[in-house]
């Protein structure tokens, strides 16, 4: 059984569960601030539920390509929608800020990604 990793939590699911639908399930979510309640409940259409994910997952569905190449996203940011994404083995996932969740924070001084999840940094609405 699957185990993703998220916001400090370990959460089992079935493998192949759409990753949005067991982090409900398990009481957490792939939305920041209000795209809590303002999302396309899982059709790829709005782009709220991005999040960085890496471990063993789906292939990128057409739908889900095809709505991260429109802004706010970028195609190549490696951010992938939880409610295409479905987990097919151990998996650690980072939602970052931002209403579409979108804001990959880089360090200055690195050039590295800063792996703050959306717990870290209040993401409101504007963001």
């Amino acid at each position: 059984m699957p185990t993703i990793r998220f916001s400090g939590d370990e959460i089992e699911c079935d493998r192949g569960a759409v990753l949005r639908d067991a982090l409900l399930d398990a009481g957490e979510s792939p939305h920041n601030g209000a795209s809590e309640y303002l999302n396309c409940r899982g059709h790829a259409t709005c782009g709220t539920c991005a999040v960085e994910v890496s471990g063993d997952v789906s292939e990128m569905t057409d739908a889900e390509r095809s709505r991260l190449s429109f802004p706010p996203h970028d195609e190549d940011s490696g951010l992938r929608l939880a409610c295409q994404t479905h987990v097919q083995g151990d998996v650690d996932v980072v939602k970052h800020p931002g209403f579409w969740g979108q804001k990959v924070q880089r360090d200055e001084e690195t050039g590295r990604d800063d792996r703050r999840s959306s717990e870290s940094v209040e993401a409101g609405p504007d963001e």
